[in-house]
This record gives structure tokens, C-alpha cells and sequence, in this order.
């Protein structure tokens, strides 16, 4: 089995190492205490990110933000110049408001694997 420590999980998951603890310590992150260390299964933690053969694109890539979280819409709600686009992300979901261009340039339909681009007060879709 292929282990990780905190700080490989914090950059894989592009966390501050005490975020990830907090996770572990919490439940919310799959991993086990060893003494005063935590150890990730790597399978596991590549597992909550999705297929870890498939790169994110380039546009969410090049970004400053952390905070990424690979989602599939579950729907798309278009009225006038804004959209509401809904996410599964784990057993969560997630709401964002974006333009109804940026729905149309991305092509954006239902089912589509994305990302939720966290920053801030903000909440932008990635495809």
C-alpha cells in the first residue's frame, strides 16, 4: 500500500497541512494515526479527487486558487444573462451563479464532470 504523509496530502489536495489534519482528526479525510502522525492511503485519497488520470485543463490550472473540487452538475437552471448551475461534489451539493455565456462557451450540460474553483466570496466553474 502506498502511504502519504500530511504533507503530501496538503499538496495533492492544495491544502494547508493543518486543514488536513483537521480533516483526519474529524473523519472527513481517510486515514490513520500512527504515534503522533497521520498516514493516507494513497488509493484513497486519489479516489476522493475522482480519476486521477485526468488532468484538470489548462484555464483551471493556471489559477491561484486552492481550494478545487471536482464536482458532476447535476443541473443547469438558464434564466435571462445568468445561470444556476447545481454540483455533486462527494455527497455534497454546491450552488453557483455564473453568466449564461460562460455556460454556453464551456458548453456546460447536465452530467458533465467539472470543477468548482473556490475563492474567496466566489465560486467559479471550470470544465
Amino acid at each position: 500500500m502506498d502511504t502519504l504523509s500530511v504533507e503530501d496530502v496538503a499538496v495533492l489536495l492544495r491544502l494547508n497541512k493543518k486543514r488536513v489534519q483537521t480533516l483526519a482528526r474529524a473523519g472527513k479525510l481517510p486515514a490513520s494515526r500512527v504515534g503522533r502522525k497521520w498516514l493516507f492511503s494513497r488509493a484513497r485519497i486519489e479516489a476522493l479527487l475522482g480519476n486521477p488520470s485526468e488532468s484538470a485543463p489548462a484555464a483551471v490550472q493556471d489559477l491561484s486558487a486552492r481550494n478545487r473540487l471536482r464536482g458532476r452538475i447535476l443541473s443547469l437552471q438558464v434564466d435571462g444573462v445568468m445561470a444556476e448551475v447545481r454540483l455533486a461534489i462527494g455527497d455534497q451539493d454546491l450552488v453557483s451563479i455564473i453568466t449564461r455565456s460562460s455556460v454556453e462557451r464551456m458548453g456546460l450540460k447536465v452530467g458533465d464532470q467539472v470543477f468548482a474553483v473556490i475563492k474567496s466570496t466566489e465560486v467559479m466553474i471550470g470544465k
